[in-house]
């Protein structure tokens, strides 16, 4: 690819960014809109958990197909792709006339989803080739994703409040065109010299696991926990996870590579990313539903309630990343931790008149976790690993996180949908029993955090590395405790 003057990159990184931007207000306008979806289309709960989870299920399923498909077809056509792909579900949504057909269209929405962010990232380190010059691009990368968390609840919530929740797709398709538009001038195609190959079988086993679980815990409550189609699809799970793990390993480029799991490292990151975005992904689902319909808040005053959350993910994640780079991941995992189990803890104790200061102080300590997790994840996922391929393994963090969001969203939906419609004490009270998950997932990133930053730990790590064909060049660690970022 020829060398681009310095405006026409910083065109490219603007472009790339306004997909960034749509995509993480989605994530937050949608929750902050289920109370007025729930009333104008009569939906169910369930039919909110699936609102919610068509987008993250299919986000966590093609994640890492994406990646290597742009990188065979071409980084800029893919991002086209997706682009369109997203904007028309965002047009379909703002349509729905049932919630089924929303359903499906965010099912659309995600499909373009997953050329967006992956593919936009490639695009950006193919762009910015000067290591200098590449670390402000993601740092700008990395606040304009923060920005949109912040922006979404606030925006969404003004939305829906003066035009109705049907506006909150509306915002999508204008930024989408401008991108579109700009893509088409200003983005260089690219290729990876070498691309890996399509895996059909872990792509097909993939989505069946995924589908089977998510199905079965959101549908369970109307079924029966023991009903004949709950341990059908229990047992399908099952079956096909066992095949991946079977099939996986004799595929040339599998689209799991199971050898990253032989680090500890890379274990510990991929789990606490599910662990820990389970507890964001009930937070976020519970929440808006508790402050609209419990409290009786209009959809923006919810959204402005959450802002210290958005805020403290914008200013924590930077300083975690340099904590992260110059004395490992240790620290951040256990201050992450420590700040959900505390905010799950605290959570118990909610009630509908529970006053406000002390839910915004709760807020700050669920805020604190969430601000600190993301960057040990990323480098504890790459850590060791040859750089050749350090984008597969970051791409399986990106996927886990959207893997336990969605299942955030199923079993909370599962344990408390029978109260949502008596509302008040009734529901609350069915919510601790989320908020103890919460509190246990918080211990559980912390333990996580001191068993997979030891010397012995990162020996695997070491070891895991060697088993490719470029273990020479593995991303550095340093020699105290921890990986940097590459």
């Amino acid at each position: 690819m020829p060398e681009l003057s310095p405006r026409r990159r910083m065109l490219v990184l603007a472009i790339c960014c306004m997909s960034l931007l749509v995509v993480g207000m989605d994530a937050t306008i949608v929750n902050v809109a289920l109370p007025s979806l729930r009333r104008e289309l009569d939906a169910s709960v369930s039919s909110l958990q699936w609102t919610l989870d068509a987008y993250t299920l299919v986000l966590a399923s093609f994640l890492m197909l994406a990646g290597s498909t742009a990188d065979r077809v071409g980084r800029r056509r893919t991002f086209q792709v997706g682009l369109a792909s997203f904007g028309l579900g965002s047009l379909l949504c703002s349509l729905a006339p049932t919630v089924g057909w929303l359903i499906a269209a965010r099912a659309l929405q995600a499909v373009g989803g997953t050329m967006l962010n992956p593919v936009a990232m490639s695009i950006i380190s193919n762009t910015f080739t000067d290591r200098a010059e590449r670390a402000k691009a993601i740092g700008v990368w990395g606040g304009v994703q923060g920005l949109s968390l912040g922006l979404g609840p606030i925006v969404g919530g003004a939305l829906v409040d003066s035009a109705g929740w049907r506006s909150i797709f509306w915002i999508n398709v204008p930024i989408v065109i401008a991108a579109i538009v700009g893509t088409a001038l200003f983005v260089p195609e690219s290729r990876a010299v070498r691309a890996r190959r399509f895996d059909p079988v872990g792509q097909v086993l993939v989505i069946v696991v995924l589908g089977s679980i998510v199905y079965g815990i959101i549908e369970a409550p109307r079924v029966g926990w023991v009903s004949t189609e709950t341990l059908v699809l229990a047992a399908v799970a099952v079956a096909a996870l066992v095949a991946l793990l079977i099939y996986e390993p004799r595929h040339t480029d599998p689209l799991l590579e199971l050898r990253f799991f032989r680090s500890m490292p890379f274990s510990g990151a991929t789990v606490t990313a599910v662990a820990g975005f389970c507890a964001y992904g009930s937070f976020l689902f519970l929440n808006t539903l508790y402050l609209q319909d419990v409290r009786g808040y209009s959809a923006l005053q919810a959204g402005l309630c959450t802002l210290p959350i958005a805020v403290l993910i914008v200013v924590l994640a930077p300083i975690s990343g340099r904590v992260v780079g110059r004395w490992g991941p240790r620290v951040p995992l256990l201050v992450a931790g420590t700040g959900m189990a505390l905010a799950g803890l605290s959570f118990t104790w909610l009630a509908p008149h529970t006053p406000l200061i002390a839910l915004l102080g709760v807020y700050v300590l669920f805020g604190l976790g969430q601000g600190w997790i993301n960057p040990p994840i990323t480098n504890s996922a790459v850590s060791g690993m040859p750089r050749s391929m350090a984008g597969v393994a970051a791409s399986v963090a990106s996927t886990s996180r959207q893997t336990g969001t969605t299942l955030g969203v199923a079993v909370s939906g599962s344990l408390v949908g029978a109260t949502l419609a008596r509302g008040g004490v009734p529901f609350t009270e069915a919510t601790h029993t989320v908020w103890w998950m919460v509190f246990g997932v918080g211990v559980f990133v912390a333990a996580l955090g001191l068993v997979t930053t030891g010397r012995w730990a990162l020996g695997t790590a070491r070891r895991a590395a060697a088993l490719f064909d470029d273990f020479e060049d593995p991303i550095a660690v340093p020699a105290r405790t921890a990986p940097v970022r590459p």
